[in-house]
């Protein structure tokens, strides 16, 4: 990867990616490495011409590129440039543009860590003791600050790289998803704050 994490600021990007395949798309280059359209779409169940328009529409936004390794001079490998991509939620909600583009992808992130927790459970009986003891969720409540959350992310997000880096060599090593979440509550009766705007005036 050329950088780990695409900060995007122009809502027009986001919404480039905003997009049922091409985020499936980034995501497989993500998680498995460079391929081919071909490729790609015999893994997500589409044909080799879709996979090839949305790849150059993620070429054209800066999502992927063409891999400088190409096994094959007949061939087109594609590869993600960055491991994450960043925005900021007040940024995209100037626009309407943003706003959705945004929503799609939080939208995403949710199916996704459905699907991946549904995924263990099912194969519960596959993994060792140790994993199904480290495996999980927890939920609490605790009063922050929007600045302590701010913070307390980025520790976090600073423990994982640490904690990578430390078990790389570890044989018993595997790929975790480790979803991190934090939304303020207002108690059931308790008017939200007045300077917020309701979600029914956005769009």
């Amino acid at each position: 990867m050329d950088r780990e994490v695409f900060q995007v600021r122009d809502p027009r990007t986001l919404k480039a990616v905003a997009h049922p395949l091409r985020v499936r798309l980034l995501g497989a280059l993500r998680t498995y490495g460079p391929a081919t359209a071909t490729e790609l779409g015999a893994r997500l169940g589409e044909s080799s011409g879709s996979t090839s328009y949305h790849l150059r529409q993620l070429a054209r936004y800066g999502f992927v590129e063409q891999d400088p390794e190409q096994r094959d001079r007949r061939e087109r490998r594609w590869r993600a440039v960055h491991m994450l991509t960043s925005w900021s939620d007040a940024e995209m909600s100037a626009t309407a543009e943003g706003r959705d583009a945004a929503a799609f992808l939080r939208r995403r992130q949710l199916d996704v860590f459905i699907t991946r927790v549904e995924a263990f459970e099912r194969q519960r009986e596959s993994w060792s003791e140790e994993w199904i003891e480290a495996a999980g969720m927890s939920d609490l409540l605790v009063r922050l600050s929007p600045a302590a959350l701010t913070s307390l992310y980025e520790r976090v997000s600073a423990l994982l790289r640490e904690a990578a880096d430390q078990g790389r060599d570890d044989p018993d090593a595997r790929t975790v998803s480790f979803s991190f979440a934090a939304y303020p509550h207002l108690p059931e009766g308790v008017p939200e704050p007045a300077d917020r705007p309701s979600d029914a005036g956005a769009g």
